[in-house]
């Protein structure tokens, strides 16, 4: 019933469930990076105008606001994954 020897007497549905489990909060990791790759280039693009154009009112108002967008980008992230972490984590004390 099962040839693998590194879980003896599990059943196969139990594994099964055990790696679909692990491909979840495997991918709602992926999913905070891609969170957080978007605030930092945000935030970046926020400061470059900062720091090239600060003597030009509307960029400067602009860069502002892409460093405001990436700091909330990423707080939107954090909660996400966080959210999701608590679900998984809590679904898998369940089975």
């Amino acid at each position: 019933m099962n040839d693998d020897p590194s879980l003896p007497g599990r059943p196969e549905s139990a594994r099964r469930d055990d790696l679909a489990v692990m491909r979840t909060d495997l991918a709602n990791e992926r999913t905070l990076l891609a969170y957080l790759r978007t605030s930092l280039m945000s935030a970046g693009s926020g400061v470059t105008l900062l720091k090239f154009f600060a003597d030009i009112s509307w960029a400067n108002s602009l860069g502002w606001a892409f460093v405001l967008l990436g700091i909330v980008i990423s707080l939107l992230g954090v909660s996400r994954f966080l959210r999701l972490k608590h679900k998984i984590s809590s679904s898998r004390a369940r089975n």
